[in-house]
């Protein structure tokens, strides 16, 4: 069992990359321009009190609470996804854990083509 917990998971999402796969997903044009509308130059600013921050604008990143489209290769594993966090859980029989190393491979790549990182524990 593999626990991974990403590092800035909600803002590292590349808005035309998501809108991409939800095209590929079938999802109507006009949904997912909306979509992208929506992820792409948002203001963002924090107001303490008095104090209000400059307003940068945004071009990744989605609101938090959204999951990713990952998903395991190999029958013997399962994949559990909840908003940053996922787990794999592997079946090994007969010591051979070759399916459950191709997953944590795969997993790895799918994170670097989507932006992931993990995040260090200390």
């Amino acid at each position: 069992m593999l626990f991974i917990v990403y590092s800035s998971a909600f803002n590292t999402i590349i808005p035309s990359k998501l809108v991409s796969k939800l095209v590929d997903l079938g999802l109507e044009t006009s949904i997912c321009s909306w979509i992208f509308d929506f992820l792409t130059g948002r203001p963002q600013v924090v107001r303490i009190s008095s104090h209000t921050s400059s307003s940068p604008i945004l071009n990744t990143g989605t609101p938090q609470g959204c999951t990713y489209d990952c998903a395991a290769k190999h029958s013997s594993n399962v994949i559990f996804k909840y908003a940053d966090d996922t787990t794999i859980l592997g079946l090994i029989m007969d010591d051979n854990e070759t399916a459950y190393r191709e997953e944590v491979k795969a997993l790895s790549s799918w994170c670097q083509d989507n932006n992931l990182s993990q995040r260090q524990q200390n």
